[in-house]
């Protein structure tokens, strides 16, 4: 899927290792801005080839029909190999490049810690390469001219294309945090957003629906609905609403009217 053509930016990217990662942990929230009339993108780092259950082909046919319920206008995976995301220079010049086409103001990626390397990889990775994106002098031609010879197709094409983007640095880094047991300094409200969401998480069908592979890792289709809701539920009740997703950013927020903080202290 990649809807809008290369000239048109999007508001909000959501950067991931693995189809279905965006929709667990930030789902709600791009379904929220794009209902608000705001562009919103997903790139998954990898095809999926590793995973448990299902076939690249079988998640990229779902991660379709998931961005399809959440409204996104533009997604796209790249070919980094799952199980094995690393932070290399060819890599960050691979997502700088989708920053620059794509033009976030605000990117959402994992939180740098977790169970699985390639969510923290993902992490770093993102970061380093919105620094990248905005460097005036950055010629990814150039850069990956740099590598050894043995330069392929497939890597030529995407300098060529890169050559052209202008620089670009997102305004707002935020972190989605749902993957690690951390306080978060602030939640969206998902509440009436909350049954898409869900919806677009089974949409995966290959991973959710009851199997021999992979059943002692993942939760019967019967209980998923409950993990979820209670995962949304906790940090709704945070926020002080039903349902929430929650975020990190490193930056120190500013507030201007001190009357108009939401949520109560006691």
């Amino acid at each position: 899927m990649s809807s809008l053509p290369s000239s048109t930016p999007v508001d909000i990217l959501a950067i991931a290792a693995h189809r279905d990662d965006v929709e667990q942990t930030c789902g709600g929230t791009l379904l929220k801005a794009a209902k608000r009339g705001q562009r919103t993108g997903i790139l998954d780092l990898t095809q999926g080839e590793m995973g448990t259950r299902g076939t690249a082909e079988d998640r990229a046919r779902e991660a379709d029909d998931a961005a399809k319920i959440l409204g996104v206008s533009w997604r796209r995976a790249l070919d980094l190999p799952d199980g094995r995301v690393e932070n290399t220079w060819e890599n960050r010049l691979k997502v700088a490049s989708v920053i620059r086409e794509t033009r976030p103001q605000v990117i959402i990626l994992p939180y740098w810690k977790g169970r699985h390397p390639d969510h923290y990889t993902a992490s770093v990775l993102g970061y380093e390469a919105c620094f990248l994106s905005g460097l005036g002098k950055l010629d990814p031609k150039k850069a990956l001219s740099s590598q050894p010879v043995d330069v392929d197709e497939q890597k030529s094409d995407f300098a060529s294309r890169t050559s052209e983007l202008a620089p670009h640095r997102p305004f707002k880094i935020i972190y989605a945090t749902l993957y690690y047991d951390v306080r978060p300094p602030f939640v969206v409200d998902i509440s009436e957003q909350f049954e898409e969401k869900f919806a677009s998480i089974m949409a995966y069908k290959s991973q959710f629906s009851d199997q021999e592979a992979g059943k002692d890792l993942f939760p019967a289709h019967d209980e998923i609905h409950t993990r979820v809701e209670a995962m949304a539920r906790f940090y709704g009740m945070l926020g002080g609403v039903t349902y929430a997703e929650p975020f990190l950013q490193k930056e120190v927020g500013l507030v201007d009217d001190l009357l108009a903080i939401p949520v109560k202290s006691i």
